[in-house]
């Protein structure tokens, strides 16, 4: 399932998609019993376990991969372990030794990827999770990786393991596994933030942080994205969960408080983060330039050189290794 438009309405399974392709029922309680219900009996929405449902997007793989001798790989793979993605694919994801035959026909309908795996790289019918969470980072651009990664690790994958595996890699793909593996934080609370960090990465100088503590007014709070050093508070701004009467009364209060507590506060819809990238990454640099003059801070110039710094070390020592 592709994203959808920003101006299609917003039913069961849209919710569920925007909301990384799984939730649990509290997430969609803006739908009655009878909705669900009736959404599991015709197949759009399948309910994984008590009071936990998702997108089919793994079992198609899954069936897909089996008639072809197969393994499920990517997103497809990375919805099989129950993680949330940013989008789902819009053909079952599977992967096939390279060499393989598959027909047109098939390759119209399923997005194939020829690749060797080693066996330790296959659990079952789809790839491992280490596996699956790099060859995501190798495969989409950084926001869309850092979604998998971060729902990896929330869901308990070690970042040892990704670690080891990330600095395992032959090649050009090392540096991009080890970039979102770098990034990637267990407490990032869904895609559209882990969407947000991704674009952040992009705007020199700004360290955002997933659910970073904050007390104001003797209350300790968590933001969804923070920097400290240059107090600037991203909020990712949700339908699904800022309509109730108690959270926007919440919500009024965090931002009052973060801006008389000195912060500067950007907020940033699930529209904009899914498809006005370009924007929100203009927001963020001048929210960083905004604060580092009003801070008279040179942290964000420092930030940087180093990360500039950082790229050209690492390109100089491939070329020469």
């Amino acid at each position: 399932m592709p994203s959808p438009h920003p101006d299609a309405p917003i039913d069961l399974p849209a919710t569920l998609n925007r909301l990384g392709g799984v939730a649990s029922r509290g997430d969609l309680r803006r739908f009655d019993d009878m909705q669900l219900a009736e959404a599991v009996r015709q197949g759009v929405v399948l309910r994984t376990n008590r009071g936990r449902y998702a997108l089919p997007t793994a079992e198609a793989a899954r069936v897909a991969a089996h008639r072809l001798s197969a393994v499920v790989g990517l997103r497809s793979a990375a919805a099989s372990w129950g993680w949330a993605l940013k989008t789902q694919p819009e053909a079952p994801e599977i992967i096939v030794p390279r060499g393989r035959k598959v027909t047109k026909a098939d390759q119209r309908v399923l997005d194939v990827r020829w690749r060797r795996l080693a066996d330790d790289d296959v659990d079952g019918w789809r790839t491992t999770q280490v596996r699956t969470v790099l060859d995501c980072a190798t495969t989409f651009p950084v926001d869309e990786a850092l979604a998998v990664a971060d729902s990896a690790l929330r869901a308990g994958l070690s970042r040892a393991d990704l670690c080891a595996g990330a600095e395992a890699l032959p090649g050009r793909g090392r540096d991009a596994a080890v970039r979102v593996v770098w990034h990637a934080r267990a407490t990032a609370a869904n895609p559209f933030e882990s969407v947000i960090r991704g674009i952040s990465l992009g705007v020199a100088g700004l360290r955002l942080e997933p659910q970073v503590p904050v007390t104001l007014a003797g209350r300790t709070i968590h933001p969804d994205l923070v920097d400290v050093d240059l107090r600037i508070v991203v909020e990712a701004d949700s339908h699904e969960f800022h309509t109730q009467r108690d959270q926007i009364t919440k919500d009024c209060w965090r931002y009052a408080e973060l801006t008389l507590g000195g912060w500067l506060v950007v907020r940033v819809s699930w529209v904009q983060a899914m498809f006005q990238q370009d924007w929100v990454r203009s927001v963020l640099q001048r929210a960083v330039d905004r604060q580092q003059s009003a801070l008279q801070t040179t942290i964000a110039r420092v930030r940087g050189h180093v990360q500039s710094d950082l790229r050209t070390n690492r390109g100089d020592a491939e070329r020469l290794g």
